[in-house]
């Protein structure tokens, strides 16, 4: 991307949508300078400008859910920008996944529903061919299919423990990293989660 191509406005920003790169869910829209954009391009993950503070910020340095900038485009105008990302965490102050996501997930629709097994599918997906260094993800694929059946008894045990204790909030977490740990099983076994909610699917077409 040539900045200098940029049509800034007269206050010297230009908006960015950002955009995740699996799912192509919009995660946020924010302003950019050309500070902002050369770090963008430079570090490979989000800066913005914060028209409210005047000054650069840059995403996830305090909280960690950093952006990780697949592609950029701008569209035909050149007045605006789009960063195709693999987020770390959620977009959002408020801890959704997207600024435009309900604020609780009991309003999601099915269809969001499902799209953020897809996203923790992708994820490790990619976290499988990329290997970041320092990632826990990277940690299980490097140790192996013993280690993953391990840990997936360890959280099935803490999940029967959370639900003893009758600790909903527990309960939540304890599933979610039972979750976790399966999708990378499957990962591992080259299964797509398709094929497990085929299956589930077709159970519940039975009488």
């Amino acid at each position: 991307m040539n900045i200098d191509e940029i049509q800034f406005d007269d206050n010297g920003l230009v908006p960015a949508i950002v955009q995740d790169y699996f799912t192509r869910e919009v995660l946020t829209l924010a302003y950019m300078n050309a500070t902002s954009l050369k770090k963008s391009i430079e570090t490979q993950e989000t800066w913005f400008f914060s028209r409210s503070r005047q000054e650069l910020w840059h995403k996830g340095a305090e909280s960690g859910n950093t952006q990780k900038i697949v592609e950029m485009r701008y569209d035909c105008d050149k007045d605006a920008v789009l960063a195709l990302v693999l987020p770390a965490g959620p977009a959002c102050h408020r801890g959704t996944t997207s600024c435009f996501t309900p604020a609780s997930l009991s309003d999601l629709t099915p269809l969001k529903a499902y799209q953020i097994l897809v996203t923790l599918e992708k994820l490790i997906e990619h976290r499988q061919k990329e290997r970041p260094e320092g990632a826990y993800t990277t940690y299980l694929f490097e140790k192996g299919l013993d280690k993953i059946l391990k840990k997936i008894g360890e959280e099935a045990a803490e999940v029967m423990i959370a639900a003893k204790n009758s600790d909903p909030e527990a309960l939540a977490g304890e599933v979610a990293d039972l979750i976790y740990h399966v999708f990378v099983l499957l990962q591992v076994k080259a299964l797509p989660i398709q094929n497990v909610l085929s299956v589930l699917q077709d159970r519940n077409q039975k009488p």
